[in-house]
């Protein structure tokens, strides 16, 4: 019985890989450069342990501990340091990348018909299901040892063989739990995007109930899978059983997830979706319309994130001077300025960052006129009274609202909860000024999904490449020394950082002309190419 149902789920597993294995090398390549450049950072910048004690008073903060969950603060050596304040944001990434890879070849295949046709093929009913847990697992796996041999490899004295390799086993661990969450929710959904929607929002269930126990009650702050990433306590009492929870709880998900699978017809989800209108509006049967109908949920849940995020970084404004006075590796990513306040100087690099953050959701909103091409929508729109302007302008009109309305609320939420806890509080004027001015940067970045989208429509991830860059040579560029010209080849290299320095018009006044001609080139393509699935 077994061999029927699982029959040919090596050769799909074989396929599967194939199909992603650019993806993939993508996704562990950036992250395990990411991950074993910080470590010589922090022994570059805190070369004794005196040095490093005093970062603990900053650590010991509760907003701190929201952020990046507790440490060994009392034995704060170089990889203590590193697994504190960087194991818990690398393996939210991770979660993200896991819930990704594994709906978009379970869901996301069914939707597109692809498992109906293998099917067909002498392949078994689970075999499918299992070919993408195989190749997901192998793809955590190789995560945890790259990881953890990479970081062993650095040399540094505390960084020994254990905690490195135990470092690398929670990012797999955290990876494999939440494909196993993707995979449940992959046969409760009937859609690829309620699917991402669903695990989405258990990895931010899973991270907020980790920052509000860890600061009012740290044992309940096991009932968050992303709470036992803290608890392996790396580089200091090196806790395997937290791994030993992950792996348990995964394989419990990944075997709900095959029993789901197999009592479910093909199609069909255990989540009905809601019955629509009988007739749409006339607001619905616009381009425009369908647009926003289809990414509303998403558009949403990013402006309350934003705004949570924006909040979080407000609320530890009120201990900033105290905290953060004293930190070098601070002070290098600062912008200095003589007479400002350190908030004042910290500002521009909050900023950069928030709009980093800001320019994610409209991205994947002007992208997502690319998925509905993959999945042959547009020709059904096509075929009515629409043009191919109207149909990608809509699309636009729509990323460019999300980029507004996303910085918007993201420096609502710094203004307002920075105001609460500062004695004197914050001009809102300020804070407002200093993130919408980065709007024209991230119309520049859609600019670029769009032309990619016309010239290049098998390449629209490309966008992500070079957000990644714009993200790591702005955000960590002063830590590293970075010469100036390596940020200009981002758009957001050019902005003045607000308010440390004077609002100049002509740089924004040409990186808007820049993008406006971007975005013409992309609409000339796109009316000038062919559709691609």
């Amino acid at each position: 019985m077994a061999d029927q149902v699982l029959a040919n789920t090596g050769r799909l597993a074989r396929f599967i890989f194939r199909l992603d294995r650019i993806r993939i090398a993508l996704w562990l390549i950036g992250l395990v450069i990411f991950t074993i450049i910080i470590p010589p950072a922090f022994d570059n910048l805190y070369k004794t342990q005196a040095e490093r004690d005093a970062i603990t008073e900053t650590m010991a903060n509760p907003a701190m501990t929201a952020m990046f969950g507790p440490g060994d603060l009392n034995h704060y050596t170089t990889g203590a340091m590193t697994a504190h304040q960087m194991v818990l944001m690398t393996a939210v990434i991770v979660g993200i990348m896991a819930i990704l890879l594994m709906a978009r070849h379970t869901r996301a295949d069914e939707e597109d018909g692809r498992i109906e046709m293998i099917r067909a093929l002498p392949s078994g009913r689970l075999s499918y299901l299992n070919a993408s847990l195989v190749v997901t697992s192998a793809t955590f796996i190789g995560l945890a040892l790259f990881t953890g041999f990479g970081l062993y490899a650095l040399g540094i004295e505390s960084l020994d063989l254990e905690g490195s390799l135990l470092y690398g086993a929670t990012l797999g661990g955290t990876g494999l739990v939440f494909a196993g969450v993707t995979a449940v929710f992959a046969q409760l959904s009937e859609s690829s995007r309620g699917t991402i929607g669903w695990s989405t929002a258990v990895l931010l269930i899973a991270y907020l109930l980790r920052a509000i126990t860890d600061v009012s009650n740290e044992s309940l702050s096991w009932l968050s899978p992303l709470g036992w990433v803290s608890k392996a306590e790396i580089y200091s009492s090196n806790q395997w059983l937290p791994v030993l929870l992950m792996l348990a709880v995964s394989i419990i998900l990944m075997v709900v997830s095959n029993y789901l699978n197999s009592i479910r017809d093909l199609g069909q989800g255990f989540i009905a979706s809601k019955p629509g209108k009988k007739y749409a509006s006339r607001f619905l049967q616009s381009p425009f319309g369908l647009a926003f109908r289809l990414q509303r949920t998403g558009f949403i849940s990013w402006a309350i994130g934003l705004f949570v995020l924006g909040a979080s970084y407000g609320s530890i404004f009120g201990d900033f001077e105290t905290f953060f006075g004293d930190n070098e590796m601070y002070e290098q990513m600062l912008v200095q300025a003589e007479g400002a306040s350190l908030v004042e100087q910290f500002i521009p690099t909050l900023m950069i960052v928030i709009a980093l953050i800001a320019t994610i959701p409209p991205v994947i909103a002007m992208n997502k006129l690319r998925g509905e091409e993959k999945k042959e929508r547009l020709e059904h729109i096509l075929t009515r009274a629409v043009s191919r302007t109207k149909l990608m302008g809509s699309y636009f009109v729509l990323a460019v609202i999300n980029a507004f309305v996303m910085i918007s609320l993201s420096a609502l939420g710094l203004w307002s909860a920075g105001t609460s806890v500062m004695e004197e509080g914050l001009e809102f004027g300020m804070i407002y000024s200093a993130a919408i001015v980065y709007f024209p940067a991230m119309v520049a970045m859609i600019g670029i999904a769009i032309l990619l989208n016309g010239f290049l429509p098998r390449m629209t991830h490309l966008v992500w490449l070079y957000f990644i860059y714009s993200f790591f040579v702005l955000y960590l560029g002063n830590m590293f020394q970075f010469p100036d010209w390596v940020g200009q080849l981002s758009p957001f290299g050019h902005i003045p950082q607000l308010p440390i320095e004077d609002a100049a018009f002509m740089p924004l006044f040409v990186l808007s002309i820049i993008a406006v001609g971007i975005i013409i080139l992309g609409f000339i393509g796109f009316n000038k190419r062919d559709l691609q699935n």
